[in-house]
């Protein structure tokens, strides 16, 4: 009897349905899947690296540069994460820890890209110095129709942060609390049960996710002739189909799963994996491949090139690592996150880890 017609039968005894299979079993379990998700990853790898080191290397602008390195990694930590999540497959859910690391870092990014925003245009007293007053033109597509007859005020310019800081804090609490839950048997990918907390979480990172984008509209409708010199359409599609895309396509695969259209598999040695984890499969899958292009991107979006007008720069191997330790540094996004939700805070300030300990206010609100 064939390999197939032996899973078959286990299949039947069991009452389950089999899903995609390939050779002697899944396709998310064969060599080929591996090989093809591990290939792209490492690929990924390689142009990330290269870009971060030419910016270690001509690391003329801390300021810009810290947030673009920072971005950057999240190629290596979304691929190696994806692809190791997809190794252990079927390993009693440990695709749910990597997760957790990985969906930190995502909220980490959209601050720091908020932030190389604001230094691209001179931080927050610059910026209200052009737009301070003027009147907010209505759209549908940006969400602006209910701010008709309002003008740009720091009030303005202090929701749009707070909305982006609201996810990075959202997200960490949030992957804490769903390993616990995976931990004590009450999540599962995929359950829509009031009982479990998967629908929980998920209504929690919709809501968070989708007021961090509208933040980020807000300040891209406000500022987009300000950033027309830096490239901001590019950029901004860039990171945010990284983080936000990846989010709604995991979100899709779980509609998918709830409508059986990805269901329970077992593979030729009888083991039964479930549909949510298939469906997590699928996702650090796609994740693997889509980093590749994501690499490229990226590589378009933020070039070294820019900041390499000094020709005689000479650096050493210690240089490069001092300057990757302090880049990676997140006191920063703690210290702005304080300022920013403080219930006593009276003065917008903008916050510059280059400085010792110094803050600028700008106005009372």
């Amino acid at each position: 009897m064939s390999s197939e017609a032996g899973a078959a039968n286990r299949t039947d005894s069991l009452d389950v349905t089999p899903a995609v299979w390939v050779g002697s079993g899944i396709f998310l379990q064969t060599k080929m899947a591996q090989g093809m998700a591990g290939a792209a990853v490492w690929l990924a790898l390689f142009l990330t690296c290269h870009q971060i080191y030419q910016h270690l290397r001509w690391h003329t602008n801390f300021k810009e540069q810290r947030w673009i390195i920072r971005i950057l990694f999240i190629v290596p930590i979304y691929g190696l994460h994806s692809w190791v999540s997809l190794l252990f497959f079927n390993k009693d859910n440990y695709y749910v820890y990597f997760f957790a690391v990985r969906d930190c870092y995502e909220a980490f990014v959209i601050y720091n890209f908020l932030s190389l925003c604001y230094d691209y245009l001179g931080g927050e007293s610059n910026i209200m110095s052009e737009i301070r007053g003027k009147p907010i033109r209505s759209s549908c597509m940006y969400g602006t129709c209910c701010l008709v007859g309002k003008t740009y005020t720091i009030g303005f310019l202090r929701f749009c942060k707070q909305a982006t800081l609201q996810f990075c804090l959202v997200k960490p609490v949030m992957s804490a609390v769903i390993v616990v839950l995976q931990a004590l048997g009450h999540y599962h990918d995929g359950d829509w049960s009031p009982s479990g907390g998967y629908i929980y979480a998920t209504i929690i990172y919709n809501l968070s996710v989708s007021l961090a984008l509208y933040g980020l509209f807000l300040f891209y409708y406000a500022t987009r002739d300000m950033l027309t010199p830096f490239d901001p359409v590019i950029k901004f599609c860039t990171v945010k189909s990284v983080v936000f895309l990846s989010f709604w396509q995991g979100v899709l695969l779980a509609v998918l799963e709830k409508a059986q259209v990805i269901d329970s598999i077992i593979d030729t040695h009888g083991t039964k994996t479930s549909a949510g984890t298939v469906s997590a499969g699928y996702q650090n899958f796609l994740i693997c491949i889509e980093m590749l292009f994501a690499a490229i991107a990226l590589r378009a979006a933020f070039p070294y090139r820019v900041y390499t007008a000094d020709t005689h720069r000479t650096v050493t191997m210690h240089s490069i690592s001092s300057s990757l330790k302090e880049t990676m540094n997140p006191k920063d996004i703690m210290t702005d996150a304080i300022h920013n939700f403080h219930p006593q805070y009276q003065q917008y300030t903008q916050y510059s880890s280059d400085l010792t300990s110094s803050k600028r206010p700008y106005e009372e609100l």
